[in-house]
């Protein structure tokens, strides 16, 4: 359902298909790299979106993989844990909801407490927190153990190896750490917006 087509001219082969996901690249480099594999790989996706101040039909996702013997989801939540606490500060809370994404088991969603209201989901104004709606909480990425299916497409021993993966959308980090307030500034090429940012 995120699939964005495009058509080609009435005779070509086939229609394009814009990347949805960076995620193939995981399974691109484990079919290319044997254990042990830490990869991060950046890219511009295409969604079937329709663009409003939170969603663009186009963003900037990181996808992360790690795969080894004895990675636990311990190792994951520490992983994590650290990046969001460096790029928000140590006052930030973190949890895990559980979720479902096709190629992780158990799959989660990722939240931290709204950096804006400090998790209150109250404003300084004493009404409702715009950013995180009053829940207190913002979403940030969905991620995961890799299925150990997965590693049966990649020759992978999956009663040896053990990884977790994740996705993020960079857009979102930017406009949560900087209080921009809609996605599309992103795309417009406003010199005033994008000066802001050395």
């Amino acid at each position: 359902m995120d699939t964005f087509y495009l058509d080609l001219p009435k005779g070509a082969p086939e229609p394009l298909l814009l990347r949805t996901h960076t995620s193939p690249m995981q399974i691109r480099t484990m079919e290319k790299q044997k254990p042990p594999v830490r990869v991060i790989v950046p890219g511009k996706v295409y969604r079937r979106d329709n663009p409003d101040a939170t969603h663009s039909f186009i963003f900037h996702q990181v996808e992360g993989l790690a795969v080894d013997t004895d990675i636990t989801f311990c190792d994951f939540a520490g992983t994590i844990e650290y990046f969001v606490k460096q790029f928000f500060g140590p006052s930030v809370k973190t949890r895990f909801r559980p979720s479902y994404f096709p190629f992780t088991e158990p799959s989660v969603e990722f939240d931290v407490s709204c950096p804006f209201c400090g998790g209150t989901g109250t404003a300084a104004s004493g009404g409702t927190c715009s950013k995180c709606k009053g829940a207190a909480w913002i979403e940030l990425f969905g991620a995961g153990m890799v299925d150990p299916t997965v590693y049966g497409f990649v020759n992978y021993d999956a009663k040896r190896v053990s990884g977790f993966a994740f996705g993020i959308g960079i857009d979102r980090l930017a406009m949560l750490k900087y209080g921009i307030d809609d996605i599309q500034v992103f795309f417009q090429n406003d010199v005033r917006f994008l000066c802001q940012f050395p």
